[in-house]
């Protein structure tokens, strides 16, 4: 998983997008073309075709529905390409958000990336199924 920080000295194009959530594709300041959507958006009626990444947004750290369009995406719409959480996005997130489908997520201010990091080395498996690998570990 790609962990940025949305510091005020990380201006790269990468890191945060300045667009307002819309069901509208725009072309990033990484060229990629981006979709940024809110959480009330059905993520399966969508057409996603030439979409690289899906920016998903976490406007409070209590709302969680951005999980379960991250969940859709894979599973249901079979989504292959980048799943960005954007918002309010701590540390204590990111393994949950790897494991129901974000490859990558900015986070808050004030989160440390090396923490981030940390955390999604802490486990090697898992036995339940997500996102990624469905069959749980018994059934492997």
């Amino acid at each position: 998983m790609q962990l940025l920080c949305a510091t005020p000295q990380d201006k790269t194009p990468q890191a945060a997008s300045t667009q307002v959530p819309s069901n509208t594709p725009f072309v990033g300041a990484d060229g990629l073309q981006t979709l940024n959507l809110s959480n009330d958006i059905d993520v399966i009626e969508m057409d996603l075709q030439g979409i690289e990444r899906i920016e998903l947004n976490f406007p409070k750290f209590t709302d969680g529905r951005a999980f379960t369009q991250a969940v859709m995406l894979r599973r249901r719409k079979d989504f292959k390409a980048d799943i960005r959480a954007l918002g309010d996005v701590l540390v204590d997130q990111v393994l949950q958000m790897q494991r129901t489908g974000f490859t990558s997520a900015v986070l808050r201010e004030d989160q440390s990336v090396e923490v981030a990091r940390n955390t999604l080395k802490r486990f090697r498996s898992f036995y339940q199924g997500d996102a990624l690998q469905a069959q749980p570990h018994f059934s492997r």
